[in-house]
């Protein structure tokens, strides 16, 4: 009996040339700090001559390291399962079957991209640490790949073989950014990650400098000179001062996210497609998504205090499948509500209506979060007060007041419904957010409570998600058990499996 050879394939083979100029573009650091040392000497010449040969035969090694690890980088598509053995000196294998297959991504960063390479990630929804990767496909494997996958999971139709040509998938776009959305969005995008990045490389690199970046005294002596004619101009020029360093710190971090969001939302295309919502995104790293319809099993819709004064709303995804390490896919990062009703409609979800009859918690509940903040607050003012420096107790005392002040205001903006086919909890005023689950695909229901909880009559609900959570707090006991059993009856009314295998849209 003449038994069958595995079919294994080799990843593109330009994927050896991205992997030794990526192993070779980690040595630019080192090899900088290198050079730093060798100028402090006068024997700069005869060092670089001894250096020079050590710097090609590091990169000969890289260049062979990656060329084994491409040779020894196979994967199997087989008929339950795929699998990926990599490794030179020390051989790894994974395979995953098909039904633990959530989803499966491309991905592009800047230089496989020029190459015309992309990254294939299966998502197991295991939040990325059992997750297997693909580096680096040609763009047409990758997606004959994906839809392979898919395919088998379900049971359709076999995708085509490599190197026949495939009908273009028909794709409406709902919703894109293009620059000026992008631009106006980076405006909102306030950040000042670059200012402690600087801070961090300075302290790791301080070395390079001539004398200690932390060194009050020693900064003051270096600014004596210099900066003495501005101390002489008294207190307005030194106010004027205070602004313009203010004023330089906005512009960094405006400029900061301008950057932060142009990399990670340019060309931010959401299309709906026979497989889901497919959608694009990313200046150096292009990011391939496709969220099927009918895992989706939560909304989250989300704004700012500013953002909100200007009508702008995002609408995130919470899925079965990961993103990038997170359970909720961003499907409309920055947009108007008239953009996000429709997306929100494709996933066959709806906005709260006009007669939702919303309900706070019970003021029991606030109250006895309050009053525990209180029993550990006032005791740290008081030992600050009487141990620490001047003025120092007013840091516990002004988060005491902060406490008691948030949960009068939570219990105000905190609100929850129950309707005919979803749940919904809405919470805050500056920041609103809301959520949005299906009574159907919510897998789990339970009641919670604690001590203080049996004894004032109140509970939580969590409910289970396999991508994100949804948890109501400060429920009367009765009303908690009333939710939980009509929402059960709602998820004992359809098999969970049997949705998760449902082709069109999804069931809420």
């Amino acid at each position: 009996m003449t038994v069958r050879e595995p079919d294994y394939r080799r990843t593109d083979p330009k994927g050896f040339i991205v992997r030794a100029v990526m192993m070779l573009a980690q040595l630019v650091i080192p090899l900088g700090l290198a050079a730093v040392t060798f100028s402090d000497d006068g024997d700069f010449s005869g060092k670089l001559a001894f250096a020079v040969p050590i710097i090609a035969a590091m990169i000969l090694f890289n260049t062979v390291i990656a060329y084994l690890q491409w040779t020894k980088l196979t994967y199997t598509v087989g008929t339950t399962d795929i699998r990926v053995e990599s490794g030179v000196l020390s051989r790894a294998a994974r395979s995953v079957p098909y039904e633990r297959i959530q989803d499966v991504s491309l991905e592009q960063k800047l230089l496989p991209r020029l190459f015309g390479l992309v990254e294939v990630k299966f998502e197991t929804g295991a939040g990325g640490k059992d997750d297997l990767s693909l580096t680096y496909l040609s763009e047409s494997e990758g997606e004959r790949l994906r839809e392979l996958v898919r395919n088998r999971r379900e049971g359709a139709e076999e995708a085509s073989e490599p190197g026949t040509e495939k009908a273009p998938e028909q794709a409406d776009t709902i919703f894109a950014m293009g620059p000026k959305r992008v631009f106006t969005f980076g405006l909102f995008e306030f950040s000042l990650a670059v200012v402690a990045v600087i801070g961090g490389l300075a302290q790791q690199l301080e070395f390079l400098l001539p004398f200690d970046l932390w060194d009050v005294g020693e900064w003051e002596q270096r600014l004596a000179g210099p900066g003495q004619w501005l101390a002489g101009l008294g207190p307005l020029a030194q106010v004027a001062g205070i602004i313009i360093a203010v004023a330089m710190l906005a512009v960094l971090g405006v400029a900061t996210g301008l950057v932060r969001t142009a990399l990670r939302e340019w060309d931010f295309r959401l299309e709906r497609t026979a497989k889901g919502l497919r959608r694009r995104r990313g200046l150096l790293t292009r990011t391939d998504l496709v969220m099927p319809l009918h895992r989706v099993q939560a909304l989250r819709l989300n704004t700012g205090f500013v953002r909100r004064l200007f009508g702008w709303h995002s609408l995130k995804i919470i899925s079965l499948a990961s993103d990038s390490g997170g359970a909720n896919h961003d499907a409309v990062p920055f947009g108007q509500m008239d953009e996000i009703q429709p997306v929100v409609g494709v996933t066959g979800f709806e906005l709260p209506p006009a007669q939702t009859n919303w309900q706070r918690a019970m003021p029991e509940y606030r109250i006895d979060k309050a009053v525990l903040a209180v029993l550990v607050l006032i005791p740290v003012t008081a030992v600050v007060a009487v141990i620490g420096s001047a003025w120092f107790w007013l840091l516990p005392a002004a988060g005491l007041v902060f406490t008691l002040a948030e949960q009068w205001w939570r219990w105000k903006h905190d609100f929850r419904a129950l309707g005919e086919r979803q749940v919904y909890s809405r919470h805050g005023w500056f920041s609103p957010s809301l959520a949005i689950g299906s009574r159907v695909k919510l897998q789990s229901v339970d009641i919670r409570q604690g001590p203080l909880a049996r004894l004032r009559g109140y509970a939580s609900l969590h409910f289970g998600l396999a991508g994100g959570r949804l948890r109501i707090h400060g429920m009367p006991i009765a009303e908690a058990r009333r939710w939980r059993d009509e929402i059960s009856r709602s998820i004992s009314s359809a098999d969970f499996s049997e949705l998760l295998e449902t082709k069109g849209a999804p069931a809420t």
